[in-house]
């Protein structure tokens, strides 16, 4: 009698750090490994509807892979193989994935949560000193050869005895906390829930209009989705200090960025410190054209040791399905579906 064939997984995206290719690779010994041959969604359609993708059980995706295959719709999942049972993603943040309908279907969703939480958090203090301080003012200046500039650039602020605002905290959010606490700043946090006192670690609790009438800068650290997006607009703008500071490092859509445009420039808004923006790569020009608004190109997760672990986890996600049938970390949304 012949031994019944492999299960495949599949790899959508590069698995672009050498000890987490020999980790993938080491999979070869559960299961065969594909790719596809897709340029775009389309390409990438047709090759699932010709079963390419036959006896795939498992997918690995990266964020950059949507540039082939598009958003994880209803679309998308008609046409992936019906064996399907589980999709690793790699990221924190997993919005171009539609987890209503993979539910409906039976597929298991996996995101990397605590892997992103240092270098995330890391590019959110930076991005709080910078604006805080105005620092991108004299750094268009220099770059011009003007030093600070042909006037003086506005003095900046000092962390210390502000208050920070978190909105969404967890585990970006807490690590954020901890760090701006060594700078002088006091916390308090917005949540759907109030956390424990243990992981709140002195952060206090208060409701979201509070946040953002008594912050003196906002941290948005929570995931986009329906209920999230657009969040922050025009009358939340309205709440705030005058003079507050922005920092966003979680995903451009949670705020309305022709909102924040306009209260930059009617003085609500200080400062900004973004890592996201609402419509990537695009960035609205009123961002662009304000010397006030300091950008990253969606750097947060952008280190060596960070990617590399964020792969190492999500592989052993797919590790996990195909060994245990369960995902080592599902989405929040799934975490009462049944195997």
């Amino acid at each position: 009698m012949s031994s019944p064939s492999k299960p495949r997984i599949l790899l959508l995206g590069e698995i672009e750090h050498e000890p987490a290719r020999e980790e993938w690779q080491a999979l070869s010994s559960l299961a065969e490994l594909t790719s596809p041959k897709a340029t775009n969604r389309a390409e990438f359609l047709k090759e699932c509807k010709r079963g390419a993708f036959d006896g795939v059980i498992a997918v690995y995706r990266t964020f950059g892979s949507a540039s082939i295959t598009g958003r994880v719709d209803e679309e998308m999942v008609k046409a992936l193989p019906k064996g399907l049972k589980y999709i690793a993603h790699n990221g924190a943040g997993y919005d171009q994935i539609d987890v209503d309908v993979c539910t409906e279907h039976g597929i298991h969703i996996s995101n990397v949560p605590t892997a992103v939480d240092d270098a995330t958090a890391d590019t959110g203090v930076f991005l709080t000193i910078g604006a805080l301080r105005g620092f991108n003012v004299p750094l268009v200046n220099l770059r011009k050869k003007l030093f600070r500039g042909t006037a003086a650039p506005s003095l900046g602020h000092d962390p210390e005895g502000k208050v920070l605002g978190i909105l969404g905290m967890g585990g970006i959010g807490r690590n954020m906390a901890r760090k701006l606490r060594a700078f002088g700043m006091s916390v308090q946090y917005y949540n759907r829930k109030k956390l424990s006192d243990e992981l709140a670690d002195g952060a206090k609790y208060v409701g979201f209009e509070e946040l953002l009438k008594t912050s003196d800068v906002i941290s948005l650290n929570l995931p986009l989705n329906t209920h999230t997006r657009h969040i922050i607009s025009t009358p939340q703008f309205r709440l705030m200090k005058p003079g507050v500071v922005i920092v966003n490092t979680a995903r451009g859509a949670v705020m309305d960025e022709a909102a924040l445009v306009a209260a930059l420039d009617d003085g609500t808004v200080a400062s900004v410190g973004l890592d996201v923006y609402e419509n990537e790569p695009e960035i609205h020009p009123g961002l662009l054209s304000n010397e006030k608004v300091l950008l990253l190109p969606h750097m947060g997760t952008y280190t060596v040791e960070t990617q590399t672990a964020m792969e190492k986890w999500n592989i052993s996600n797919v590790r996990m399905a195909l060994q245990e049938g369960k995902l080592r970390s599902p989405v929040p949304e799934q975490k009462d579906m049944a195997n």
